[in-house]
């Protein structure tokens, strides 16, 4: 048995549990759900999105540099060689979102515009995550940024396929060309998410004694993550049903 199966996984499941009973996710797969309050929801999504992705090769690199200074040499060194292609994370949204926009307006009557969508204030759960990033990145253990990067993995291999599910039903098949983003995080055997994998064996190899803290921090992850899902879907109903006034501007 795996190190994370044995020392950590067992802190961390009931929160991932979650992820098959959130009120939220169900609504999400509810057929009743109307189909453009579901691409608006995706929309919003991959926009506010980019809030979340934005820093992740900053983080990776002073995780990796604070290994080194604690000398876990190994794990510094594996972070820092991580640290760049993170960068392509945030750029994929952007891209998803200008995609997600274009074929919105071609058969949608209200026109919305993509810079205004990624220039949207965050949530009070983006701004949570930012902080328990950084927070994690400053308090003991060293390293137990890589529990919330494993987590953020575990949700998006959980739920990605899932989603990409609902958006085929709903709104066919040829809407999923393009979504780069959803498309790779869901995928549980992609070389970066077997990376993420190996360095948490590594980590715990390292401190086991720290099975149950990085747990705690991962399951953080989950936590705030199905609040974005939350607010994703808040949004995107509000803006369906909340027309703008007539002489607004385009959206």
């Amino acid at each position: 048995m795996s190190l994370v199966k044995e020392l950590y996984e067992p802190y961390v499941l009931p929160t991932r549990a979650r992820l098959a009973t959130e009120a939220v996710v169900r609504r999400l797969g509810d057929g009743s759900l109307e189909p453009h309050v579901l691409e608006r929801f995706f929309l919003q999504y991959h926009a506010l999105g980019v809030y979340l992705t934005e820093p992740l090769e900053s983080w990776v690199r002073r995780e990796g540099q604070r290994c080194l200074f604690q000398g876990l040499d190994a794990l510094g060194k594996a972070l820092l060689a991580q640290a760049r292609p993170e960068a392509q994370q945030h750029v994929m949204l952007m891209d998803d979102t200008r995609l997600l926009v274009r074929r919105w307006n071609l058969r949608r009557p209200c026109t919305l515009h993509a810079e205004r969508l990624l220039a949207q204030f965050p949530t009070d759960a983006m701004r949570d995550w930012r902080l328990h990033v950084e927070e994690t990145l400053t308090e003991e253990p060293p390293g137990a940024q890589l529990a919330l990067a494993y987590e953020l993995g575990h949700f998006h291999q959980t739920l990605g396929p899932v989603l990409l599910a609902h958006v085929a039903r709903a709104l066919g098949r040829e809407a999923l060309d393009g979504l780069t983003f959803l498309k790779e995080n869901a995928q549980p055997a992609t070389g970066r998410a077997l990376t993420q994998a190996r360095l948490m064996e590594d980590l715990l190899r390292t401190m086991p004694e720290n099975a149950q803290v990085l747990a705690e921090r991962g399951a953080g992850v989950l936590d705030i993550h199905l609040r974005f899902l939350e607010d994703c879907l808040q949004s995107a109903e509000a803006a369906v049903w909340s027309p703008p006034p007539p002489g607004a501007p385009a959206r």
